[in-house]
């Protein structure tokens, strides 16, 4: 399940940003990210808040791993429901 933006922007700014660290993180990691330092952590956390805003990135919630993350859209594999 996507969380809207709008959702996110009515989280305490912390869970937000912990939430984006967290995705930085993950990014450095696996060597998408190369940000090293608290200004460029700032810089990184503004340009991903623009991108959740923007939509490139989403936040997505997996009910049966009860787990939270963000993820670039193109990256989010969306289920069919069937309409039966």
């Amino acid at each position: 399940m996507l969380v809207p933006y709008e959702s996110l922007t009515q989280l305490p700014s912390e869970t937000f940003d912990n939430l984006i660290k967290e995705y930085l993180i993950s990014q450095v990691e696996d060597g998408s990210f190369s940000g090293d330092g608290e200004h460029c952590m700032d810089k990184a956390t503004i340009q991903c808040k623009a991108a959740l805003k923007q939509g490139i990135l989403v936040v997505e919630y997996n009910e049966e791993e009860e787990s939270i993350g963000i993820r670039r859209k193109e990256d989010v594999v969306y289920q069919e429901v069937d309409s039966d």
